[in-house]
């Protein structure tokens, strides 16, 4: 596995279970700063568990996350999304809030009391966030009038806002067609690529997370698999251990490519 780049997220011993259903079982994990890390997996294996136990969505049963060598359980929350923002995979704004609020809700982190210490530099990274996502060309619009595509690249431009250093992105592409899913995912890249922004994501598509991520951890039974670099641990076997089916992989672009036997 390539170690190159500091820890940014550290997991000891995790467990995690809903009432007497154990679903995350005794995990440790480390995420490097600076990469594109996916969580996959088949539909119950953890993945959605594991990454609100990152988000502080949920609290573990036992073990420890460490974010940046600090205790997660120790940050306050409002320091915390100074350190990492979230972009949920349902979210609802009200229906007559404008994109441009609506990103603004990004800079509360560094408010106090509701009230702002220093305005220029909230509208400038609100700006900002509003151009990397081209979303401001649409800044007086009602966020209800825009398209699937659209309003996911508002909900990143507000994330995007707060000026964190980790981005979260709990499956970004569902629901939108293929041609909004390249361009949300071109986009992530890009954020990772020009600005250093760490990306650790669930995605459905297991072709996507390997053709747009640095690194894969692989799931099954609220345990990893395997973790690394998607060309260097993704295997026919692996596939079937992870997913219960058989397929060929082919190599694209120097990615895995998963097609059916």
């Amino acid at each position: 596995m390539d170690t190159v780049g500091n820890v940014v997220y550290s997991i000891e011993g995790l467990k995690f279970a809903y009432g007497t259903h154990e679903v995350i079982k005794d995990l440790s994990l480390e995420i490097h700063e600076g990469k594109i890390t996916t969580l996959i997996g088949a539909n119950g294996c953890g993945k959605s568990t594991l990454f609100n136990l990152m988000t502080r969505n949920l609290k573990p049963d036992a073990g420890h996350i460490y974010v940046n060598n600090k205790a997660l359980s120790e940050i306050k929350l409002k320091d915390f999304a100074k350190q990492a923002a979230i972009v949920h995979q349902y979210n609802t704004a009200p229906p007559d809030l404008t994109v441009e609020k609506l990103v603004n809700y990004g800079r509360t982190p560094y408010h106090t009391m509701g009230l702002s210490p220093d305005r220029e530099e909230d509208e400038k990274k609100v700006q900002w966030a509003m151009e990397i996502t081209n979303t401001l060309k649409h800044k007086d619009k009602q966020v209800s009038q825009l398209s699937g595509g659209q309003k996911q690249r508002v909900w990143i431009a507000m994330a995007l806002a707060q000026d964190t250093k980790v981005l979260f992105l709990d499956e970004p592409t569902t629901y939108l067609d293929i041609r909004y899913q390249l361009q949300i995912l071109k986009l992530i890249q890009k954020l990772n690529r020009e600005y250093g922004i760490t990306i650790i994501m669930v995605l459905h598509d297991i072709n996507q997370s390997l053709y747009y991520s640095d690194e894969i951890v692989a799931m099954k039974d609220g345990k990893i698999l395997s973790h690394g670099k998607s060309e260097e641990v993704i295997t026919p076997e692996l596939i079937k251990s992870v997913y219960d089916v058989e397929l060929k992989i082919q190599s694209v672009d120097g990615k895995p490519f998963v097609i059916p036997v």
